[in-house]
């Protein structure tokens, strides 16, 4: 398999899972609890192959500690959009807008540079996402609804751009890469945990329960897909990692569409085809 199959392939399984990992999470009702499953699943997940991998080297503990703040970061927003809004409305802007964002900022953190042909995918990417987010026959208080979410939306782009970044910088940093992904997960759910316990506190049991499939379907699926991508971080340059993997923007609504009744119809049909379209041309610029 070639240097540039291999992380193609990663990237695309990596867009699959994240999408059934966030279409399981807002299934379930309760975004947070359900979050809260997922990340303890995740770390069960990887516990196994703690015993196997070379414990973290000293200079790699800041790295980790970047990594996992970036995704607390990311996850408080992931959540109050899940929360605000359709999965087919918020989850193609939080993926879509990413590539954007993770370009920007690793500009400056890793001193990589998209060439024009990268913008330009970017800039219909982003295009297109306005045309596939914006509210049809809905009365003024769901589209200022949609409005909110969106704004949540918009900053969870943010921060899978700052998380992307700080993890691409910490799985090339390692020593050995497995030792990043196998840490990084094993930490990741402490804080989503422990605010979880806190504000559904006196009910958590309760609102735990009807999460656990969900939850425990999503957690699994959230390993593969951000193993996968944390493996073609190594490989290559985290805006391409980002834009390949958010091809899952178009599995991500039509499994909203399909599975729970989320309005879809030919306009957000273009629009998430051209949005695709933007990221692929990004990833063949770079």
């Amino acid at each position: 398999m070639s240097a540039t199959t291999l992380p193609l392939l990663l990237c695309l399984l990596s867009a699959v899972t994240v999408a059934l990992a966030n279409f399981a999470v807002k299934r379930g009702g309760d975004v947070l609890s359900a979050r809260m499953v997922l990340s303890i699943t995740s770390a069960l997940c990887v516990l196994p192959f703690a015993f196997f991998v070379p414990f973290p080297e000293a200079a790699l503990w800041p790295a980790i500690a970047m990594a996992i703040g970036a995704h607390w970061i990311y996850q408080f927003f992931m959540i109050r959009a899940l929360h605000r809004g359709d999965l087919s409305l918020v989850f193609p802007v939080m993926r879509g807008l990413a590539p954007l964002a993770t370009a920007i900022i690793a500009v400056f953190a890793l001193q990589e540079m998209p060439t024009l042909l990268g913008w330009a995918g970017l800039t219909l990417a982003t295009l297109a996402l306005i045309v596939f987010a914006l509210p049809a026959g809905k009365s003024l208080d769901q589209a200022s609804l949609d409005r909110i979410a969106l704004m949540w939306a918009g900053l969870t782009a943010l921060g899978i751009g700052l998380y992307s970044v700080t993890d691409a910088y910490g799985v090339r940093l390692a020593e050995n890469r497995f030792t990043f992904i196998v840490w990084l997960f094993m930490l990741d759910w402490l804080g989503t945990t422990a605010v979880t316990v806190w504000t559904r506190r006196g009910q958590l049991f309760k609102r735990l329960r009807p999460q656990l499939v969900g939850g425990a379907v999503g957690g699994v699926s959230s390993v593969i897909s951000y193993g996968a991508a944390l493996l073609a971080f190594s490989m290559t340059d985290a805006a391409t990692v980002t834009a390949m993997r958010e091809t899952s923007v178009v599995f991500g609504a039509i499994l909203g569409a399909v599975f729970l009744k989320e309005g879809f119809g030919p306009r957000r049909i273009v629009a998430a085809c051209v949005l695709a379209a933007g990221l692929l041309l990004l990833e063949t610029s770079l």
